[in-house]
C-alpha cells in the first residue's frame, strides 16, 4: 500500500512542490529522481534490515520495518519541497526495502514444506491487496478533489499511508520467533553476514549472486517501465477530459481518479498472477516457470507499451501487464528463502530482492533518458523506450541456467 501510493501520487506531488511554471520534462524528471532515490532507499534498508532479520530476529526487525515505512511516509504530508520531500522518500524506502526479506524467511520457516509455496504465494498476492487498496484510496481522494472539497489529492493519500502503523504493536505482540532461527541462534553460529554470504561457502555465493540478477529484471520491468504506464495515460486522459470542459481541480481529479482506476486494474492482473505462478511453479518446477514468466512479462509489457492509447485498452491491456509482471514477485517470494540457510535466509533473500535496485534505481532515470533523448524525436517517446527496456526481462532468463531447482527439496541448513 505504502510503495503503490507513492507511484499514484509522486507526479501530482512533484507539480504542486515545484510550483506553477513548471514544464512536463521538469516534472517528469523530477519524478525520476524521486523514484530513483525511494528505490536506494528501499535498496540499502533491504540490506540493513535483512542482516537483522538473522541477528535479531523475524518478528522484531519486522516492527521496526513497519514503523519506517507508515511514519515517514505520513510525514510526506508536511513536504515544502522537492528536497524534503525526498529525504522521506528515502527513509520510507528503509522500512520497505526490510520487510520483504524478513516477511517471507519468516512464513518460509513456519510453514510445512509441502505448504510453503502457497502460503508464500499468498504472502505476495496479498501485496497486490495493498496496491488495491492504495488504489482506492486514489479514487476516492480523486473524487474529493474533483469536488472542490480538497486541493492536493496527494497529500491525502500519503496521509492514507500512516494508518497503518498500529500493525507494528500486534507484530511485535503476536508474532513469534520461528524454531528454525532459534536453534540457529542457539548454535551460536555467525547470523546475518554478508561476508559468509558472499566469501564462505560457494553454494551461497553463486546463489546469491543469480538470485541478484533473478530479482533485478523483475524490478526493473515493473519500477522502470510497468509503474510509468501510469504516466503514459496522463496525456491522452488529459486531452480527453479537458474535451469535455474539465478544468482547474475538477481536471486534476478526474486525471487521479482514472489513475487509481488503472492501478486498481493493473493490481487485480498481478493478485490472478501471483496465484498463477504459485500453481505453474507446482505443475512444472521454480526454474520452469520464472521462464515462462520471463517471457510473458517481456512480450506483454512491450505490446501494452506500444498499443494502449484508449479507454477501452486499459480495461485488458493493463490487466495483463499487472498479471505477467508480478507473476514474477509471487516466484521470489516462494523460490529466494530456498536458496538459503536459516542463518543466512533473510540477509540472503533481501540481498537478491533488495540490491538489485541500486542498479534498477537507475531504471526510472533511463527510461526518462531514452523518452528525453534517444526518442525525443517521435511523438510519444515513452512508447519507444518502455518497448526498449522491456528487454531487460532477459537479464532474469539468462540467471537461471546458474541455479539450483529446489521444487520438492527441503530448506538448506
Amino acid at each position: 500500500m505504502t510503495q503503490q501510493l507513492f507511484v499514484l501520487g509522486r507526479r501530482d506531488a512533484i507539480r504542486d512542490l515545484l510550483g506553477h511554471g513548471a514544464t512536463d520534462a521538469s516534472i517528469s524528471t523530477q519524478a525520476s529522481y524521486a523514484t530513483s532515490i525511494f528505490m536506494i532507499g528501499w535498496a540499502l534498508g533491504g540490506m540493513i534490515f535483512g542482516v537483522l532479520g538473522d541477528r535479531l530476529g523475524r518478528a522484531k526487525t519486522m516492527t521496526m520495518t513497519i514503523l519506517f515505512f507508515t511514519v515517514f511516509t505520513g510525514l510526506s504530508v508536511f513536504a515544502r519541497g522537492v528536497w524534503d520531500f525526498n529525504v522521506y522518500r528515502f527513509l520510507c524506502g528503509l522500512g520497505v526495502g526490510g520487510q520483504f526479506g524478513i516477511g517471507v524467511a519468516l512464513v518460509a520457516e513456519e510453514i510445512p514444506a509441502r505448504a510453503r509455496p502457497y502460503a508464500l504465494g499468498a504472502v505476495q498476492a496479498c501485496s497486490s491487496l495493498g496496491n488495491m487498496i492504495a488504489a482506492l484510496t486514489g479514487i476516492l481522494a480523486g473524487h474529493i478533489e474533483q469536488a472542490g472539497i480538497i486541493a492536493g489529492a496527494w497529500r491525502y493519500m500519503f496521509l492514507a499511508g500512516a494508518l497503518p502503523a498500529p500493525l507494528a504493536l500486534v507484530v511485535f505482540r503476536k508474532l513469534k520467533e520461528p524454531e528454525q532461527w532459534l536453534k540457529a541462534r542457539a548454535q551460536k553460529k555467525q547470523l546475518g553476514s554478508y561476508r559468509e554470504l558472499l566469501l564462505g561457502d560457494p553454494r551461497w555465493r553463486r546463489n546469491a549472486i543469480a538470485g541478484l540478477c533473478l530479482a533485478f529484471a523483475g524490478v526493473v520491468g515493473l519500477w522502470g517501465i510497468g509503474f510509468f504506464s501510469y504516466d503514459l495515460l496522463r496525456a491522452p486522459l488529459d486531452k480527453a477530459f479537458r474535451a469535455q470542459g474539465f478544468t482547474g481541480a475538477a481536471l486534476a481529479g478526474k486525471i487521479t481518479t482514472w489513475v487509481g482506476i488503472t492501478s486498481l486494474l493493473q493490481n487485480t492482473g498481478a493478485f490472478f498472477g501471483i496465484e498463477a505462478f504459485t500453481w505453474l511453479t507446482h505443475r512444472l518446477n521454480r526454474k520452469k516457470a520464472f521462464a515462462i514468466s520471463f517471457v510473458a512479462a517481456m512480450f506483454m509489457t512491450a505490446y501494452t507499451f506500444w498499443n494502449l492509447k484508449t479507454f477501452t485498452d486499459i480495461f485488458w491491456m493493463v490487466p495483463l501487464m499487472g498479471f505477467t509482471q508480478l507473476a514474477l514477485f509471487g516466484g521470489y517470494a516462494i523460490y529466494l528463502p530456498e536458496l538459503f540457510p536459516t542463518r543466512l535466509r533473510s540477509t540472503g533473500t533481501s540481498f537478491c530482492y533488495n540490491v538489485g535496485r541500486f542498479a534498477a534505481a537507475s531504471g526510472p532515470f533511463t527510461l526518462g533518458l531514452l523518452t528525453s533523448r534517444v526518442f525525443a524525436g517521435h511523438a510519444e517517446p515513452m512508447r519507444y523506450a518502455g518497448v526498449a527496456m522491456s528487454l531487460v526481462f532477459l537479464v532474469g532468463l539468462a540467471a537461471l541456467p546458474f541455479l539450483p531447482e529446489t521444487k520438492d527439496q527441503p530448506l538448506p541448513e
